[in-house]
Parts: C-alpha cells; structure tokens; sequence
C-alpha cells in the first residue's frame, strides 16, 4: 500500500512543502530511504522503532521504501521522524490515512515516543497556509510559534501515541490559539536598560540619539570603563517600535536558527547581539556545509554590537562589508544559494590605543608605533561605511557621584520616532525605511545644501582628506541631525555637528 504525508523543509528563511511517500511491499524485507537524505534522517529507523514498540506498535517485517519527494533536494534534520512513523503506520494498515493530505506533520522522536522540539516552525506553518493545508502537528514545545499564523489549526503532541488516536479513533488534539497582535502590543516596549542610567556622556548619548534616528552604524571610542558597553546595550530602548512585518521577519530568521524558546511565540523588541571576538566568518555572516543563519542576521532590524572590534579577526570584519552595503548576505554553493536578510544597525566599540588610553593621557603607556598598528587594525573601506565616530571620554566622579538620573530613553525614543516619521513621509514611494539606507539618487534630491554649507564641508574634505563614501555620510547623518530639529532643510550647524562625528577621519587619528 501507497500512502502519502507531507511536511517541509527550510530554505533560507523560507518553507518549502515535502511530499514523503511509502510504500509497504509484501515482497521481501528491507528497509530503503531515498530522496537525499542527510544522516539524521537516515537514522531515523533506530528512533521510530524504539517510539513504536513503547507506545505498542511495530515497524512491520516488509519491504518498506520511502521517498522525500522532491528527490533533488536536500533534506536534513530529525524533524521528519513523526512524518515516517505516521507514514509506515498507515502503508501497513494498522492506522487510518483518510486524513492524512489535510495537515503538516513534523516532530523529532525520542525513543519513548515522546516528541522534541524542531527549528524553523514559523516559516513552516507560514507555507502550511498558503499552499491550503487545513492544520500542522507539532512538538508540544512549538506550538506558540506556529500559532502566530491565522487561519490554520495547530496542534501541539507531547507522544506520537495522541497523533495515532487523533487519525485512528478520532480522538480530538487540543488546537493551539492565541491573540497575536495583543501580547505583541504588551510586550512590544518591554527593555531591561535604560539610558538614565548613564551618568554623564552627553556628546555620546547625543549621538547615539542621531544614530538611531537615521538608522546610522557607530563607533565608540573610549578607555576601559567610560561606558561605552553600557551605552551599546540601552540602543535598542530607543530605536522605533518593531512593526508586525519586522517581527515577523526577524522571528522567521530566529527560528530557522532555532533560537525561540518555548515561551516566545514572536519577537516583540529589537535584536541585541554581541559576538565575541573569536567568532569565525561563518558564524559571523552565515553560511556552513548545511548553511544557518549568522550573527548578523539574527540582528536583522536590530543591534550587532562589536566589543572591542579591533581583537575580532581581520578576515572577519572585512567580510561583513558587503552586507553592511546591500543589507543581505548570499551564501552560494555549487548546487544552490541562499539569501538571509541582514539589515542591522552596527554598534563598535574600540580602545584609543592597545593600552586602552588616549595619546595624552598620562596613563597611556603605548608607542606612536603600537597606536598606528592598533588602528590599522580597522580598515579604511570598513571605517567608511560606519557613519559616526565618536570619542568617549572617562567619566569624572562628580559625574559617577551624581544621583540626579539622565534624560530616559522614552523621552529620547520620542525625538527619534518624530524624525523617523519625517523620513516615512519622504520617502514614502521608495524602498527605504530611513537616512542611512538612502543611495546616490536619494542624497541629491534630498540633501540640497545651501552655499555656506558647501563651503564647509568643502573645507572639511580637504583640511580632514575624506573620501567621496565618507563625504555621503556626513550628508545622511546632516540629513538626520535637521530631522531631528523637524528641519526640511540641511543647515551649516547641522553640516558642522556631522563633521564632529568623523573622529578616525582626522589626521590626529591617521598619524
């Protein structure tokens, strides 16, 4: 006997449906699994035998073939374990399949008959409804994730044993349903940090404040102890509310990474992601024998927060280059490739020098040769795409010892949502969310400038030998400082402040 059950495969960020079908042939004994699967599905045999006879069932003494359908690609996982069992059930007969075509079924095994929990349910029950199935059966465990996706039953499983009585004796599952948009809405401004916390760094938090509101990669520079880790961490408090869209993109690449647990159902607040220095370029932008998402795709409309970005491996952040431009990073192999979106903002962190101090500090114990060969470190194309770069310097103790709290990251989220709102209307009609992600078109029409304007930053090119990348970059971050204001056009102070936030442009820094 014929039957066939289907459940899916991850793509990239996307689903992609799987027709699995078995046949049971009274001719001979065996067992053959095609279709190009990896070794845990090829494994999988041992744990479906185990399942089976501890819920008092048996894989049958019969030749048994099973084809992953299409047969060209690739599949991998353990989470076609539930899939197979159900599938054997049926070819032999011992359950009922009249319903079988109706629902996804996905579920890892374990030898008990219980079920574990698989990765990337969201982009899967997504597919499930488009292509029409009337419901998904999953491991208990992922049943919120799945439930985000309207308009299709969820059912969550702790045994194959409830998945066997609900197609044999029509035992009902308890389907899984919940209000998206309201626990969305609850958790949407839920921040562990905040910027009154902060004591001192005005000229910091000012331009984190500009950063934020055009979307603009950071760097801060300071020694040991000035905040600027403390600074990273309180970004996302005062970024824009994550929309619907956003959420569900971002959870759909946290997923697929299996990186939701089993209370999260959607992502409510932006990213943070801070690697260590010894990440590899892999796990950094993605990709693999079996390729995952990276680093900077899990930071997808959030934060990737680089400490101490010079001690992170040189190869490793000129590879990041390419997705800081193009906002997606492509992982190709010989037979396919895959895109994972990478739009983050990127907060840096680094030392003045390798002994942590500014040249004229007395602590800085450093050579002019040792400073030059620290900040060589950092290549010019990367220093380029970074839009503001600012000094942090210590904090004072009257400063420390001041127990008046800092402005709050409500009052400063509020100026920047109003000049995100101004950048919504502008560019309303384009494929563009904020400043920093405006092109050569964009920074024409948009970022006219006034005679005394020009004259200055004329001076600053020449007198600081910036490049044309960094001149647009004064250009988007002048755009943002006049949003800011509520500003339409660029004025010379708001040329003047963009100027200030080229640090490792000045010949101080290039010596």
């Amino acid at each position: 006997m014929l039957v066939k059950i289907f459940g899916s495969a991850i793509h990239g960020v996307s689903a992609q449906t799987i027709t699995i079908e078995v046949n049971v042939d009274t001719g001979g004994v065996g067992y053959h699994l095609v279709g190009l699967p990896d070794n845990a599905i090829k494994e999988s045999s041992y744990r479906i035998n185990a399942a089976l006879k501890n819920v008092g069932y048996k894989i049958p003494g019969k030749k048994i073939t099973i084809n992953m359908a299409p047969a060209d690609l690739r599949k991998e996982g353990s989470a076609y374990d539930l899939s197979i069992a159900i599938g054997i059930l049926a070819a032999s007969d011992l359950i009922k399949a009249e319903n079988l075509e109706k629902y996804i079924i996905m579920g890892e095994l374990s030898l008990d008959g219980g079920l574990q929990p698989i990765k990337g349910v969201l982009p899967i029950a997504i597919k499930a409804r488009e292509e029409g199935f009337k419901g998904i059966i999953l491991p208990k465990q992922n049943v919120r994730e799945a439930a985000i996706v309207n308009n299709l039953e969820v059912y969550g499983v702790e045994n194959i044993k409830q998945v066997i009585d609900f197609f044999n004796e029509d035992i009902p599952l308890e389907r899984t349903e919940f209000d998206t948009r309201k626990e969305f809405q609850e958790k949407i401004d839920h921040f562990p940090f905040d910027f009154s916390e902060v004591k001192g760094q005005e000229t910091a938090k000012r331009a984190m404040e500009v950063a934020a509101a055009g979307g603009h990669n950071i760097i801060l520079i300071g020694p040991p102890g000035s905040g600027k880790t403390m600074l990273a961490k309180r970004v996302p408090s005062i970024l824009p509310p994550l929309t619907m869209k956003e959420a569900l993109e971002t959870t759909k690449i946290h997923s697929v990474a299996g990186k939701m647990g089993a209370n999260n159902s959607l992502m409510t607040v932006r990213p943070f992601r801070s690697p260590h220095h010894t990440i590899s370029d892999v796990a950094l932008v993605g990709g693999g024998s079996y390729p995952q998402p990276g680093e900077i795709s899990l930071a997808h409309n959030g934060v990737l927060f680089l400490d101490e970005m010079p001690e992170f491996k040189r190869t490793v952040l000129e590879v990041m280059r390419q997705p800081l431009e193009d906002r997606e990073v492509t992982i190709s192999r010989a037979r396919f490739s895959v895109n994972y979106p990478a739009s983050f903002m990127l907060v840096a962190s680094m030392n003045p020098s390798p002994s942590g101090y500014f040249p004229d500090d007395p602590n800085n114990t450093s050579s002019q040769f040792e400073m030059q060969r620290y900040m060589n470190k950092l290549s010019g194309p990367l220093l380029d795409r970074i839009d503001i770069h600012i000094e942090v310097q210590k904090v004072e103790f009257e400063q420390l010892s001041d127990r008046r709290k800092g402005e709050s990251s409500i009052a400063i989220r509020e100026r920047v949502l109003k000049a995100r709102e101004m950048q919504n209307v502008r560019y309303q009609d384009l494929d563009i969310s904020y400043n920093a992600q405006i092109g050569p078109k964009e920074l024409e029409k948009y970022c006219e400038l006034n005679e005394d304007s020009k004259n200055l930053i004329k001076n600053a090119m020449e007198k600081l030998n910036l490049s044309a990348r960094a001149y647009d970059r004064i250009l988007k971050v002048s755009r943002t400082i006049a949003d800011l204001e509520q500003s339409e056009h660029i004025l010379s102070h708001h040329i003047s402040e963009a100027i200030q936030y080229r640090s490792l442009d000045r010949e101080f820094w290039n010596a």
